[in-house]
C-alpha cells in the first residue's frame, strides 16, 4: 500500500466532536467568569480569572490537538494492519471478513462476496506495505485546526472582561455571548442528528446552565 493512501478517515471537524468540544471549553470558561462577585471584584481579580479561563483553555486545545495526533495514527496503524493481513493471506473467507470488518456496516451489508473478493485481488496487487504508520503534514495541520478551534470558539466569552471595566457590565455581555454561543450549538447539533435545531438550541442553553452550576458546586 503506497503510503500516501494512509491517510486517516477521521475528519478533522467532525460536527458532533467539535460542538461537543465547545461546550466542554464553554463550560471551563463560564466556571471561572462565574467564580467572580460582581459586587467585590476589582481589575487585579479579572486579570487573574482571565489568566486562569484562557490558560485553562490554552491547555485543553493542547491536549484536544494532541489527542487528535493519537487517533489519527491509531487510525493509520489499524488500516495498516488490516492491509498486511489482506495482502499476505490467500483464504478468500479470511479476506472477505477482513474487508467487510473494515467498512461501514450499512456498505458491508450490501457488497456481494464476489465484489469483496474483486476489491481483495486488487490490494494484493498494489506494492507492500509501509512498515509502520506515520503521521503525514495534514496530520499535522488538523491537529493545529482542533486547537484553534478549541481555543478560539470559547475566547469570545472573555473578550467582555478585556474591554470593559465595570465587572457586573462585562459579566452580563460574557453570559449573554455564552448563551447565545450554547444556543447555536445545540441548533447546529440538532441539525446533524435530524431533530428539530431550536429545540435543542434551547436543550443546550440548558444542559450547559447545568453542567455549568454542577462544576461550580463541585469546586470544579
Amino acid at each position: 500500500m503506497p503510503e500516501d493512501s494512509l491517510k486517516s478517515s477521521k475528519r478533522v471537524l467532525d460536527p458532533s466532536e467539535r460542538i461537543a468540544e465547545v461546550l466542554f471549553g464553554l463550560i471551563m470558561v463560564l466556571t471561572f467568569t462565574g467564580s467572580l462577585s460582581v459586587a467585590e471584584a476589582g481589575r487585579d481579580d479579572v486579570r487573574v480569572m482571565l489568566i486562569g479561563a484562557l490558560g485553562c483553555n490554552l491547555a485543553w486545545g493542547i491536549i484536544d490537538g494532541v489527542l487528535y495526533l493519537m487517533g489519527s495514527l491509531a487510525a493509520k496503524g489499524r488500516d495498516l494492519t488490516t492491509f498486511r493481513a489482506l495482502h499476505k493471506t490467500t483464504d478468500p473467507q479470511r479476506a472477505q471478513r477482513l474487508i467487510t470488518e473494515a467498512l461501514p456496516s450499512v456498505l458491508a451489508s450490501v457488497v456481494q462476496p464476489a465484489e469483496l473478493e474483486a476489491m481483495h485481488q486488487r490490494l494484493r496487487k498494489l506494492p507492500e506495505p509501509p512498515k509502520r504508520a506515520r503521521l503525514r503534514p495534514d496530520d499535522w495541520l488538523g491537529a493545529l485546526a482542533v486547537f484553534l478551534w478549541v481555543f478560539l470558539t470559547t475566547f469570545p466569552v472573555a473578550i467582555p472582561f478585556i474591554f470593559m471595566n465595570e465587572v457586573g457590565r462585562a459579566m452580563r455581555v460574557s453570559n449573554a455571548i455564552a448563551i447565545v454561543m450554547l444556543f447555536l450549538a445545540g441548533v447546529a447539533y440538532g441539525r446533524c442528528v435530524g431533530r428539530a435545531p431550536g429545540v435543542f438550541g434551547i436543550g443546550m442553553v440548558v444542559l450547559g446552565s447545568i453542567l455549568v452550576a454542577l462544576t461550580m458546586a463541585l469546586g470544579g
